[in-house]
């Protein structure tokens, strides 16, 4: 009897992991060979540079159009710490033609670059204590847009 109970502990403590190992790994990023990944994520996201082996969100993800000319929200999860993310972005978003307008680096971290008519807001949070490193999101719109304010009636 006692080791029929102690094999159902097993058993049940093995089929636990495996599913919150499946939970854990599974997600609607792009798949494949990390240079595959990144040719997706560069073809949806243009010139947008992005650090090692992030991986879109896509539940989290509003991305209209493609390329270098996408608006939207994209949220990624990083592998480094949030300073090694905010380091990346400082130096290679200004490489691939981006112009930083605004840095603040703080629990959360705030970037504001602009290229061309385009503006583009990283933000970098610490993930969670059993997630990713970093929580990345990128938002991307028209530098110049005309945003009407609702009239009062």
């Amino acid at each position: 009897m006692n080791k029929l109970k102690r094999l159902k502990i097993i058993t049940s403590t093995v089929a636990l992991s495996v599913l919150l190992a499946a939970c854990a790994s599974s997600g609607d990023s792009p798949t494949g060979t990390p240079s595959e990944v990144q040719e997706i994520q560069s073809q949806l996201l243009g010139d947008m540079p992005l650090p090692a082996a992030s991986r879109m969100i896509g539940s989290d993800s509003l991305i209209i159009g493609r390329g270098d000319n996408w608006v939207g929200r994209v949220v990624l999860s990083g592998v480094q710490t949030p300073t090694d993310i905010y380091a990346f972005f400082q130096s290679e978003y200004p490489k691939a033609g981006w112009t930083t307008v605004s840095a603040v680096k703080s629990k959360t971290s705030i970037l504001v670059f602009t290229k061309g008519d385009r503006t583009s807001t990283v933000e970098l949070n610490e993930g969670a204590f059993t997630g990713p490193k970093t929580m990345i999101t990128i938002t991307a719109s028209p530098k110049n847009a005309n945003v009407v304010a609702p009239s009062k009636r």
